[in-house]
């Protein structure tokens, strides 16, 4: 409850005038980019469009996915590879449990699409997570994953890219391409989580299916940020001409949490995407994310290697 009311609290604090209509489909969607600063300048844009190497491309469309995956029950899909952050779809089956271990120095965060999934999180109350839960992993504390449902459990987990986990000495790390496990003392302790950054959120229960408006933060810190951006349909799509904005030297993605997310992103026709699918717009690609007019309300939840991220909008001169 404590964490649901600062959320509360976060969406009216960053519900702030600013230039940021061209990354969204509606004038009514929530602004979280905070006030426009003054006057116009020069960015650094990549004279070629940057490539989507595999396996990064646009969108991964989740019935795609589970197709792909038919008839299995544990599995890992990569989605999203760059040189900030790691993305992947995971499927756990029933009765199974991840060994403990923790991260050193970076959090990572997770939401649950598909069965029950109970999290233990040293310092903290355990709690079973369904569909659209939220979580957040503080950095340096030890954590285990059980599947407590009797149908596989399907998760979408962001890492930092780079940081690879550390386990108790009674546990067999499993092995990371081109590290050695050696066994050491460490220090300093487990990391205090602030309060502004809750351990989980359940949006099915606080969210879908209601008309709240919602722009507020998830997670923060100097190598995350994530947020959740709802809200109702917009009347129709801006034109093409509308370019949306663009973020120097980083990659953009956004899970799709309810509704259809429509995009136009430079050098693809636009497209609209459903709940579960990830949308991705390559570093320095001109791109305009909002809600698509099919369906009444939708959510996404973009997610981004530090804060807060400059948006290089179009100048209209």
């Amino acid at each position: 409850m404590k964490a649901m009311k600062y959320l509360a609290a976060a969406a009216v604090a960053l519900t702030l005038p600013c230039a940021a209509s061209a990354q969204f489909l509606g004038k009514e969607d929530m602004q979280v980019t905070g006030n426009q600063m003054p006057g116009t300048y020069w960015a650094p844009k990549p004279s070629t469009m940057t490539p989507y190497v595999a396996p990064n491309k646009p969108v991964w469309r989740l019935k795609e996915i589970l197709a792909a995956h038919n008839g299995q029950s544990d599995w890992v899909q990569p989605i999203i590879r760059n040189k900030d952050q790691v993305a992947d779809y995971i499927s756990m089956g029933a009765g199974i449990k991840t060994k403990q271990k923790m991260w050193p120095d970076d959090r990572i965060i997770f939401i649950v699409w598909e069965g029950s999934i109970k999290v233990s999180i040293d310092g903290y109350e355990p709690f079973v997570a369904t569909k659209g839960f939220m979580v957040n992993v503080p950095f340096r504390h030890m954590y285990t994953l059980e599947n407590v449902g009797t149908t596989p459990a399907l998760r979408f987990e962001v890492r930092q890219n780079g940081s690879e986990p550390v386990y108790p000495s009674s546990v067999t790390p499993d092995p990371e391409k081109g590290m050695t496990y050696v066994k050491v003392t460490e220090h300093p302790g487990p990391a205090k989580e602030k309060d502004s950054n809750p351990i989980y959120v359940d949006y099915m229960k606080e969210f879908n299916g209601t008309d709240k408006r919602y722009g507020g933060k998830f997670v923060w810190d100097d190598h995350f940020t994530s947020n959740i951006l709802r809200g109702p349909a917009p009347k129709e799509v801006p034109p093409d001409t509308n370019l949306g904005h663009f973020h120097i030297g980083m990659t953009e993605f956004w899970f799709v949490m309810e509704g259809s997310i429509g995009i136009k992103i430079e050098g693809v026709p636009y497209f609209k995407t459903e709940a579960g699918d990830i949308i991705t717009a390559a570093q320095g690609r001109w791109h305009r994310a909002g809600n698509d007019p099919s369906a009444p309300w939708s959510t996404r939840i973009p997610i981004n290697p530090r804060p807060p991220i400059l948006h290089n909008f179009e100048a209209k001169e």
